[in-house]
């Protein structure tokens, strides 16, 4: 389950997210008008150090995936996929990465594509309160599973997309569309 706090994030992930799609790591975002959510999902870290969330995002033009990775101290040797740091009104200073070239991200979407992991469960706390389970505004389904995750290569899409024939691919559905977000 992912542990959601009552917090203020400053900058908010879209204010985050709308600064680094103007740099060429982001690969861009097309459309005009003011940058929104269409939907998210997480996976848990199994040591529970690392956030994993993609979020899906729009401009009005096509539906881009920002896979991020939030964490308690900065990751050594991957200063080039830091896309900033927050501060976490409850967690404190977080530093978010670009999940492609995050160990953590990769690791779960190889045991996703192989049917291994499922998406995280979204819990609300506040202390040490459960004060709300949401539902999910994404739903994820893996195609054609891996046998394993050993050796897979993870390959994020920043436009979800559709089915490869004959690899595995995780499938996500939000309300009004759906496509691949990851392949193997």
């Amino acid at each position: 389950m992912a542990i959601l706090h009552r917090a203020t994030l400053t900058p908010t992930k879209l204010e985050l997210l709308e600064t680094w799609l103007d740099t060429p790591a982001s690969g861009g975002l097309d459309g005009a008008g003011r940058l929104r959510q269409v939907g998210n999902y997480r996976f848990d870290d199994p040591d529970g150090e690392v956030g994993v969330e993609a979020l899906l995002i729009t401009r009005g033009g096509p539906v881009r995936q920002a896979v991020l990775t939030y964490r308690a101290a900065p990751l050594a040797g991957a200063e080039q996929h830091l896309i900033a740091t927050m501060e976490h009104s409850v967690l404190g200073r977080r530093w978010v990465y670009d999940g492609q070239g995050d160990p953590v991200a990769l690791a779960v979407y190889r045991r996703a594509l192989a049917g291994r992991q499922h998406q995280a469960a979204l819990e609300v706390w506040v202390g040490d309160t459960l004060v709300e389970t949401r539902p999910p505004t994404v739903r994820l389904t893996v195609w054609d599973p891996a046998a394993s995750p050993e050796g897979l290569t993870v390959r994020l899409l920043r436009e979800p997309g559709v089915v490869e024939t004959g690899s595995p691919a995780l499938v996500a559905a939000w309300e009004g569309g759906e496509g691949v977000v990851a392949t193997a």
